[in-house]
Formats: structure tokens, sequence, C-alpha cells
């Protein structure tokens, strides 16, 4: 007698077990989970099984998201926080049995949406990885979306970065302004001093710098679209004759001589083995006793891989690659800056994107015309996923600050600092 298959639904229930809150239902009418869960998973045909069982895991789930064919309903990171345990991947025997209850026809491989960038190999045919050309379509295919796209998600204050919260009840523009002002104040920046920002975004913190404490600022970024923008903010801010915004490779700054750097975003670019070159090259861009205020995702511990999972790399920031802050530190100590204070701000990156994800729903329908609704959907699983692995710690965020010594050891530092915010 032939053994009938089991629901589709029950099945994930076995992986998820029987407690997750979360509504699982599929397009062959069985469903699990509480009715009023506030969060579920519809499956809307086999395309995506076969895309789950074909790349377990983060690439599997995103893959069948972005298409449509693996639907979120309510809460994405309330759904994403209930699959974490499932998502890095079934164990074999779990593989096996799924496999075993569905059929091996499910078991397939299907082209990837057309967001999904090829896999490190094969865009090893655009350039050596952190090769100039490389680093620019990396920067590129993830900053020149839409502006109008990165308004809607990030707010008036166009800050692609953590955020600092001062109170429990400050507005992300609130906690966007105060992460300028900590960054401006560890920096010790004054009226008449050159401000050099690297991976400058859309100009954020040149132009608070500029405005607030009086500093003439250069900031450099990969991003066309970024530079014009930013270069449009500056004139409106009348901010234009202090500060200029370029399109530009930060190695191709030829400036010297700078009071300070800030460099907010751009190490995750960087690549573990370009790190000692890379702030030996900030280094040589300060005056003695000049400062640099480097700001970076960092990994837990200095034993992880550099480089980032495959969702990350494929869909968000290719190339990208995490070092912990004991790295950093020791890149920063080796190559031209003595550490003067480092600090953690892993929750407040975790309120951050809870924000960012918070615009974005509301925003959802221009973000689609934008961008386009597969984009829009990478950006939501994305920012949802990274505020979890912040809550976990799976991920830092660190800033640290490094002091270009005078020749005599005058790091023209403060006896102990409090930066007054």
């Amino acid at each position: 007698m032939r053994r009938s298959r089991p629901k589709l639904a029950r099945i994930f229930e076995d992986v998820l077990g029987p407690n997750a809150p979360l509504r699982i239902t599929a397009y062959d009418g069985s469903s699990v989970g509480p009715p009023d869960a506030v969060a579920g998973i519809e499956l809307t045909s086999p395309t995506a099984l076969s895309y789950l069982l074909s790349a377990p895991g983060q690439l599997g789930l995103a893959r069948a998201y972005v298409t449509g064919h693996l639907r979120v309903f309510g809460d994405i990171y309330t759904v994403l926080r209930t699959l974490a345990p499932w998502m890095n991947g079934l164990d074999w025997r779990a593989g096996l049995r799924v496999l075993r209850d569905l059929g091996p026809g499910h078991l397939r491989r299907l082209p990837p949406p057309a967001e999904e960038m090829p896999g490190r190999f094969r865009r090893g045919v655009q350039g050596l990885r952190h090769s100039r050309g490389r680093d620019s379509q990396a920067i590129s295919r993830h900053y020149d979306v839409s502006n109008r796209f990165y308004e809607l998600v990030l707010g008036p204050s166009m800050a692609y970065t953590c955020a600092c919260f001062p109170a429990e009840d400050a507005s992300l523009e609130e906690a966007q302004a105060h992460k300028f002002d900590l960054v401006c104040r560890k920096l010790e920046l004054r009226p008449g001093m050159r401000l050099l920002d690297v991976g400058c975004g859309w100009g954020g913190m040149v132009a608070h710098a500029a405005k607030h404490y009086g500093v003439h600022a250069l900031g450099v970024t990969l991003s066309r679209q970024q530079a014009q923008w930013g270069q449009k903010h500056v004139v409106a801010e009348g901010l234009a004759d202090r500060v200029e915004v370029r399109h530009l490779d930060y190695r191709d700054v030829a400036e010297t001589g700078f009071d300070a750097v800030s460099s907010i975003g751009l190490t995750e670019h960087i690549g573990a083995r370009n790190l000692p070159g890379y702030f030996r090259f900030l280094a040589e861009k300060l005056r003695p006793g000049g400062r640099l205020l480097n700001h970076c995702i960092t990994r837990p511990t200095t034993h992880e891989p550099h480089r980032t999972g495959p969702f990350i790399d494929r869909y968000v920031f290719p190339d990208g690659e995490l070092e912990g802050v004991g790295e950093i530190l020791a890149a920063m100590q080796d190559n031209g800056f003595e550490v003067r204070h480092e600090e953690n701000l892993r929750e407040h990156y975790a309120r951050t994107l809870a924000a960012w994800c918070a615009n974005l729903d509301a925003g959802w329908g221009e973000a689609v015309e934008e961008a386009g609704l597969g984009r829009a959907r990478v950006w939501a699983l994305y920012m949802a996923a990274s505020r979890l692995s912040f809550e976990r710690r799976q991920i830092e965020l660190h800033q640290a600050l490094g002091v270009k010594v005078a020749a005599d050891g005058d790091a023209r530092m403060p006896l102990r600092p409090d930066w007054g915010v």
C-alpha cells in the first residue's frame, strides 16, 4: 500500500518545533501554528521548496522570499527570530528526513533571482578582491540603487551608519545627530580645522561638522549617486564654501595635513589583508597630533572568518569583510596610531536597524516603485536579519579613536576626556 505524503506545513513544524509562534501555510492547503499568530510564512508554490532544499539556510530562504515564492506576513523580524536556529542549515539527518517525506523531485536547482550577484569565484573575472575596479562595482551595486529609496529608509539625516541614542525615547534623527556630535567631540573639531571623511556616504558627517563645528571638510565616496546627492545638499545648506563631496576612491585623495579623519562605515569594505595599508594611508593624511575616528561593524571575536555569509555577500555587500575589534586595534597600533579610546555601540545599531525597518514598512509602496519589489524585499530581509545579529552579539559596532603622536610623544589629548555628550 502506498504511503501518503505528509502535509507540507506539518513537515516544517517538525523542523521548527511544535511551539513556534508562527503561522505556516502551504500551497497544498495545509497549515500549522496559532491562527492568531502575529507573523507567519506562506509557501506559495513548489518552487519555494526547491529554493529551500537546494541551498539550505540563509541563501535558499532569501531566494524563495525575494522571488515571492515564500511570503511573509506580519513582522519579518519576528519571523527571522523564530527561524534563526534553522537558517544556517539543516543538519544532514533533518535534510534527509525532509527529502524522504517530500520526494527527491523538489531537490532541483533553479536560476537565482536577478538581484543576486554571482558567487565570489565568478566575480574574479571583475578583478582581484578589493582592487579599485571591483571595489567600485561593489559599492555601486549597493549604494547606487536610488537616492529616493534611501531617503525613505534612512529618513532626513541620510545617515546609513549606526546611530547613538542619547536616551531611551530618542528619535532616529536625534540619535544620528548625537552620533555625529560624538564623532566631532572625539576628534576635538574646532573652527578652521580640516576634516577628511572617507566613505562619506551622502555627506552627513561633513555637513554636520562644518555647520556645528566650523571645520573645512572633504568627503569622498565611490558611489556616484551619493556624491551627487551630497553635493546638492551642501549647496542647499549654504556650506559650499567649507564642504566638498567628491566622487573619488579614498586612495586617490592627494591632500595631506588634515587635522582629523573620520571613517564611518568604510572599514567593512577594505578587507582584512588591506587594513595595515589602509591605516598607514590615513596616518599619512594627518598632521602630527591629528586624530582618526574609525567606526565599523566587527566580529565578536578574532577567531571567526572575515568573509560574510552568502546572503550578505551576494545580495547586500559584495566582498565585504568583518574583523574582530582586536584586529582593528592592532592594525591601527602597528600602522601609525596610538589608540586612545574604544567603545562598543552594538545595542545602538540594533535600535537603528529597527527604525530603518519601520521607515521601509511605512514607505513600502514608494520604495517598491523606486527600487523594484525584489530589491525592496532584499533590504527588508537584510535589515531585519542584521538587527537580530546585533541583538544576539553575532556582530558588533565599535568606535576606535587613534592619534598620530608627535615626534616628541605629545598626543595632544586631555588627561581623561568625557567628550561632553
